[in-house]
């Protein structure tokens, strides 16, 4: 199974630090965020990475090279234009072939072991994503996981009488996905939740928990956070 790193974004609620420093390239503990993706990955058998590039691409390209130091072999996507989450990955298809493939978040920090994604989608579903309790940042979640593991929408406010309230869980931006999952899209530019909220209501998206630790490297709050969680030094940036 081949993965993708989503590296393009601007990070813009990290300015200034990122006014000079692309996102994924935060420093921690001797490494950054996406190297310690490349290391993981490797580690876990996904040895083909897609990174697509946009905002200070250059930077994250002369860092990481051709991935063979981190054990794996890397490819770019390059977006002229920020196509969002789901327009970025549908424009490195060509990248990642016909069959499913696992997507990270480059900016995000977690101890999930990625070998356990490396299994077959549910036949019939076009994805599985990996789901954690809400941050708080985040207290209303994203989606439900219902008892047969099949990811739902709750709408505030709108639960099924008579039955237990749903709690919506926090997409972790760590997923599988088939490439038919964003076919039908018509827009170059477009979210995944976008295509996800499609999927989820005609019952073709899955989702597990992942209870280890997570960090959406989102603000510079909480990348201090993040620093302070490993026990390491603030490097100034």
């Amino acid at each position: 199974m081949k993965a993708m790193l989503l590296a393009a974004g601007l990070g813009k609620r990290l300015r200034p630090i990122t006014d000079r420093l692309p996102k994924p390239l935060l420093p921690i503990g001797g490494t950054t965020l996406i190297e310690r993706h490349l290391v993981r990955l490797g580690a876990a058998g996904f040895t083909e990475v897609v990174i697509n590039l946009h905002y200070l691409g250059s930077q994250i390209r002369e860092q990481v090279g051709d991935g063979s130091r981190y054990g794996v072999s890397v490819q770019y996507s390059e977006e002229s234009t920020l196509l969002e989450t789901g327009g970025g990955i549908r424009r490195a298809l060509p990248l990642l072939g016909p069959l499913p493939f696992l997507v990270v978040s480059a900016d995000i920090y977690i101890d999930l072991d990625f070998s356990a994604l490396a299994v077959p989608l549910l036949a019939g579903t076009l994805g599985r994503l990996v789901m954690v309790p809400n941050p708080p940042h985040h207290p209303g979640g994203d989606f439900s996981i219902d008892p047969q593991g099949f990811l739902r929408i709750v709408e505030s406010g709108q639960q099924n009488p008579g039955h237990p309230p749903e709690v919506g869980m926090t997409w972790s931006s760590v997923g599988v996905i088939h490439p038919d999952l964003l076919g039908t899209e018509s827009d170059e530019h477009f979210p995944l939740r976008r295509v996800f909220n499609q999927a989820i209501a005609d019952s073709r998206l899955t989702g597990e928990i992942h209870q280890g630790y997570w960090c959406d490297v989102g603000t510079p709050g909480r990348y201090r956070q993040l620093l302070s969680d490993l026990g390491t030094a603030n490097p100034g940036v």
